[in-house]
Order: C-alpha cells, then structure tokens, then sequence
C-alpha cells in the first residue's frame, strides 16, 4: 500500500494554518525542523491528512486547502484512516515513522475550525511518532512497511 507526499506544512505556532514548503527535514524522535509541534516529549510528532480528506471538505463548499488543517503532511493515495496504531510508514528515502494516534479530540473549536468552517483533521488525521529521520520532498512516496526492527531498513 502506497501513496505520495503532496504538501509538506508547518507552522511556528500550534492551532494555526500551516505554510506549504517544498522540502522539509525531519528528525528522529521530534519531528519536522521548524514546526510548533516537533518535541521528543510526545507522540504527536507528525501529523498527516489525506487529500481525499480535504476533498471531502471542498465539495461542501469550503474554500481550503493542504496545511489549513494544520496537518504537517498531506498524503494523496493511501488510506491513512485503515492503518492500526503501531504501522509503520516509509516516506521519502529514509524517514520511517510509526502510527501512534488516529484522529484527536478537540476540547475547544481552535483557530482552525473558524478560519476553515469545520475540521477534518480530529476525525481523519492520523499522527506518528518519528523513528528514523531524513529529508522529505513533495513527490515522495509514502509506503506502509512490513514491521521488523529499524536497523533492516538501513
């Protein structure tokens, strides 16, 4: 099962629309380099949405696009919502992350919810811990991996 990175985003302040950037570098056990969200403190270091998601949401109207759900990868192809808790991903060359939460609870309706009119990203997001770092481009496949320790995929 594979599909490929379409927008790559990040913001300097959590709960805000993201800005697309071409490439990123991402850092094992933090996340993206000069997201709000990077921290080795939890396992929300990456945030990934469908376009089928956002899709969803433009055909009820809604003028939005990758990065204004805040999600740091938008992936086009791959169901992200059929992968268990524990998956693990390969995106790009060498970035391999792990699913470690499917959708979020929102608390309070965040700057999101009233710049976009609702929001997709508590419902279809999925979130990964980062195990092995690298660089990412916009192009680059995403592909689910067969589990087996970091080291074999070296």
């Amino acid at each position: 099962m594979a599909g490929k990175i379409v927008s790559i985003n990040i913001s300097e302040k959590k709960g805000m629309r993201k800005k697309p950037v071409d490439e990123a570098v991402i850092n094992e056990n933090s996340g993206i380099e000069g997201d709000a969200h990077a921290s080795s403190q939890w396992h929300r270091q990456v945030s990934l949405l469908a376009l089928e998601s956002i899709k969803k949401m433009q055909a009820m109207g809604l003028d939005v696009k990758a990065g204004d759900f805040a999600e740091n990868i938008t992936t086009e192809g791959l169901d992200l919502l059929s992968l268990p808790i524990g998956t693990r991903m390969k995106m790009g060359k060498d970035v391999i992350g792990e699913v470690s939460q499917i959708g979020k609870e929102c608390h309070t309706r965040c700057a999101i919810y009233y710049q976009a009119g609702d929001c997709v990203m508590p419902k279809e997001g999925i979130f990964i811990k980062v195990l092995k770092g690298g660089k990412i481009k916009i192009g680059d496949e995403v592909s689910v991996m067969l589990r087996k320790p970091i080291e074999e995929y070296s």
